[in-house]
């Protein structure tokens, strides 16, 4: 069965409304990182409608990945971006993407993500996420940042929050937990932690600031 994009719209519009459609139609949001938060967090935006994804990621799919990321066997070896790309068209031919297999720096990320209203900080190391929210926060002083802190292990998934930060951060996981300490990264709990990223995101970009 075809599906013309006027119809995939008035699905949304049926659901969300137009004019929360409309608005998330002309939004360009960033995501860093296209592992276990990354990948899911893309996922949750293109199902919402948001007009625009800019992905960047320097690594491939491995096996070990196919446990909690939104890759699938037959993609193993690809560039994440291009292979998440590819998954989100299958929800949303129209979905326009913007990809960037590199490694991210203080250097090219301003560049990279210069038109994004929204940066998703989804990287897996401490020191990468902390050079992102810092390079974002000094050079793209229009952008508001969403990252994840603490989402590791088997924990009760009620203590994953968003947390407003700053004037332009918000943490969203438990703050604390991480695979040194827990040991383990599980599906259930990441894709938790990724729908409060994705959710924050929906609400910027409809205006509202309240974690």
């Amino acid at each position: 069965m075809a599906l013309s994009r006027e119809e995939l719209r008035r699905a949304r519009v049926e659901r969300q409304g137009e004019a929360v459609v409309r608005q998330l139609e002309s939004a360009v949001v960033g995501i860093a990182g296209l592992g276990g938060l990354g990948s899911h967090i893309a996922v949750s935006l293109a199902r919402l409608g948001v007009g625009k994804l800019v992905l960047a990621d320097f690594d491939r799919v491995d096996v070990t990945n196919l446990h909690r990321q939104q890759y699938f066997a037959e993609q193993l070896g690809r560039y994440k971006t291009d292979a998440l790309a590819e998954t989100l068209r299958r929800i949303d031919p129209w979905l326009s993407c913007e990809l960037h297999p590199v490694r991210l720096t203080p250097e090219n990320l301003p560049e990279i993500f210069a038109g994004c209203s929204v940066l998703c900080e989804a990287f897996d190391r401490p020191e990468e996420k902390a050079m992102l929210i810092e390079t974002a926060l000094t050079e793209l002083p229009h952008t508001v940042v969403v990252s994840g802190s603490g989402m590791a292990g088997t924990g009760s998934a009620n203590t994953i929050q968003t947390v407003r930060a700053m004037n332009r951060l918000y943490l969203c996981g438990d703050g604390e937990t991480d695979v040194a300490t827990s040991g383990s990264l599980t599906a259930s709990r990441v894709s938790v932690c990724a729908g409060h990223q994705a959710h924050m995101v929906l609400r910027l970009l409809l205006g509202d600031e309240t974690p």
